[in-house]
């Protein structure tokens, strides 16, 4: 089973509901191509160092999956999310066995600050 994190920036022209719904049309994507969602993590508004697009700032947002199958569905997505004028920067990292444990750990502290 691979393991995969994805982190993307989106416009900030968007408002949250429009984020929201950007988030859920990949989720669906992933889940319809035999992917599990392990996690998915808004980050919301952020400054960049630099300008990206003309723009100073962007929604981040990262969906942690795992994917059985072949590779395929990563060349899917990257389509995809090159296509989507409301994503400006994109990131797909294949994790190794302990990048994928420090995902964890990081899910479990992010899980106790929010209790």
């Amino acid at each position: 089973m691979s393991h995969y994190e994805s982190v993307f920036i989106l416009n900030p022209a968007l408002s949250e509901e429009q984020v929201n719904d950007v988030i859920k049309k990949y989720e669906k994507l992933l889940k319809d191509n035999d992917c599990t969602i392990v996690d998915i993590e808004n980050w919301g508004l952020k400054k960049f160092a630099y300008k990206i697009q003309n723009k100073l700032s962007g929604f981040y947002a990262l969906i942690d999956f795992e994917h059985n199958g072949d590779s395929n569905i990563i060349n899917i997505y990257e389509t995809e999310l090159k296509r989507d004028e409301r994503v400006m920067r994109f990131l797909n990292v294949k994790l190794d066995k302990d990048a994928n444990d420090w995902a964890v750990k990081r899910r479990g502290k992010l899980k106790k600050e929010k209790a």
